[in-house]
C-alpha cells in the first residue's frame, strides 16, 4: 500500500520509518524542509516516567525504550543519558545554596530536587534525530517530496490521495502530521482545532566543560516576574536554553517563524542570573518554534471519523520528540495491521469537536 504522510517533522519521519518496516510505501510531503519547525528547534529532552499517571504513560515508556534501541542501531544523533535537576534562582536576591549543583551554575542558586537520573532521563539532538529517522525511512523505501499539500483527494467516503501544489498524488491512506499546521487539514477532514504555542530558544557554544545535567529552573527576574527556563547541555559542546512562551499568531509558512522583539535579550538575562559563565557565549542559533497543542492537552492519534484511509498524528505539545518513535510505530501498526500494541483510545480525534471547514477558509 502507499501511504502519504503530510509533514516532515519527527512524527512524519518516524511514521514513515515504521511503515517501511511493515512493507508499506511511504511518501512524506513536506513544504519547507525536514525538521524545519519544532522538530529541529526543541530541546530533545526524554523522560521515562514523567507522563506516569496520565493517558500518555504507556506511549512515553515505550518511546523512551525505542529511543535507546534506535540510537544503538543508528547512533548518529547525540543520544545520551543524563541527570536532571530542579533549580531555583533569582536576580533579586541570593537563595540559600544547598550544594549538589554543577560548577557552571550560579553559586547563589539552590538545588530543589533531583528530577531524573541516567536511568530515567536522556537527550537527543532533535534535528539530527529527525533527519536520521527520515534517512532511515528512505533507506527502507520511503520517498521525500518537497511541496505544499493543498487538498485531499476522495472517492466517496474514502481518501484517494492528496493534492501537492495542485497536482494529484494518489494514496491508499493519508496521515496528517503537520504539527500546528494540521489546523489547515480541518478544511478537508473533520478534525479538532490544533493550536500553536510559541516558545523561544538559544543554542550557545559553551564547550565540553559544561557537564551533562539537564536543568529545569524556577527563575525570578529583576521585575519579580517568574520564568521557567530549561537548560540542556549537548555532547557537541553546545548548550540549549529555552523559555518565554507566547501565543503569537501562527504564520502560514513555517519558514516565516521568527523570534519576538526582546525575547532573545530576555533569555540572555535569565542565563546570566542562573549560569553567568554561559551568558556571553556565542549563539549558534537564536530561534523560535510553535508546539502543537489540543484543547485537552492530549495528542490526536488514530483514524479520522467518517473518512476511510484518513489518519492523524499531531498535538503532542512538549512531548513530541519523546513520543515520536512510539507514535510512528503505533500509527504504522494501525495503518498496516489494523490494530495497535498500545491502547490509544484516549487520543481518538473524535473525542473533541471538529472545527468547521469554513472556519479554516475564513
Amino acid at each position: 500500500m502507499r501511504v502519504v504522510i503530510c509533514g516532515g517533522g519527527v512524527i512524519g519521519a518516524c511514521t514513515a520509518y515504521f511503515l517501511g518496516q511493515r512493507g508499506a510505501e511511504a511518501v512524506v510531503v513536506e513544504r519547507t524542509g525536514v525538521a524545519c519547525a519544532a522538530s529541529g528547534k526543541s530541546g530533545g529532552f526524554l523522560a521515562l516516567d514523567w507522563c506516569d499517571g496520565t493517558p500518555l504513560a504507556a506511549l512515553a515508556r515505550r518511546s523512551f525504550a525505542l529511543h535507546a534501541e534506535l540510537a544503538a542501531a543508528f547512533g548518529s544523533w547525540d543520544y545520551r543519558r543524563l541527570d536532571t535537576l530542579a533549580v531555583a534562582a533569582s536576580a533579586r536576591r541570593s537563595l540559600r545554596a544547598t550544594g549538589g549543583l554543577p560548577g557552571w551554575v550560579a553559586r547563589e542558586a539552590a538545588l530543589q530536587q533531583q528530577l531524573g537520573t541516567t536511568r530515567t532521563t536522556a537527550q537527543i539532538h532533535p534535528e539530527r534525530f529527525t533527519r536520521g529517522m527520515m534517512d532511515a525511512a528512505i533507506a527502507a523505501g520511503a520517498r521525500l517530496q518537497i511541496g505544499e499539500v493543498t487538498g485531499l483527494l476522495r472517492h466517496a467516503d474514502r481518501v484517494a490521495g492528496v493534492l501537492v501544489d495542485g497536482a494529484p498524488l494518489g494514496a491508499d491512506a493519508v496521515v496528517i502530521a503537520l504539527g500546528p499546521w494540521s489546523l489547515l487539514a480541518c478544511a478537508w477532514l473533520p478534525l479538532p482545532m490544533v493550536y500553536g504555542l510559541k516558545g523561544h530558544s538559544v543554542v550557545l557554544r559553551t564547550g565540553v566543560a559544561v557537564t551533562p545535567h539537564a536543568l529545569f529552573v524556577e527563575y525570578e527576574a529583576e521585575d519579580g516576574a517568574a520564568h521557567a527556563p530549561e537548560v540542556f547541555p549537548r555532547p557537541d559542546g553546545t548548550t540549549y536554553v529555552c523559555g518565554l512562551s507566547s501565543e503569537a499568531p501562527l504564520p502560514l509558512d513555517p519558514a516565516a517563524v521568527a523570534t519576538d522583539g526582546m525575547a532573545q535579550a530576555k533569555l540572555r538575562a535569565m542565563i546570566r542570573g542562573f549560569a553567568p559563565g554561559l551568558a556571553d557565549a556565542e549563539a549558534v542559533a537564536a530561534q523560535a518554534c510553535y508546539r502543537p497543542v489540543t484543547r485537552d492537552g492530549l495528542p490526536l492519534m488514530g483514524r479520522v471519523s467518517g473518512v476511510a484511509g484518513a489518519y492523524v498524528a499531531t498535538g503532542h505539545s512538549v512531548w513530541g520528540m519523546l513520543n515520536g518513535p512510539a507514535t510512528g510505530e503505533t500509527m504504522a501498526e494501525l495503518i498496516a495491521d489494523g490494530r495497535t500494541s498500545l491502547d490509544i483510545a484516549a487520543f481518538d480525534p473524535a473525542r473533541l469537536p471538529a472545527l468547521p471547514a469554513d472556519a479554516v477558509r475564513a
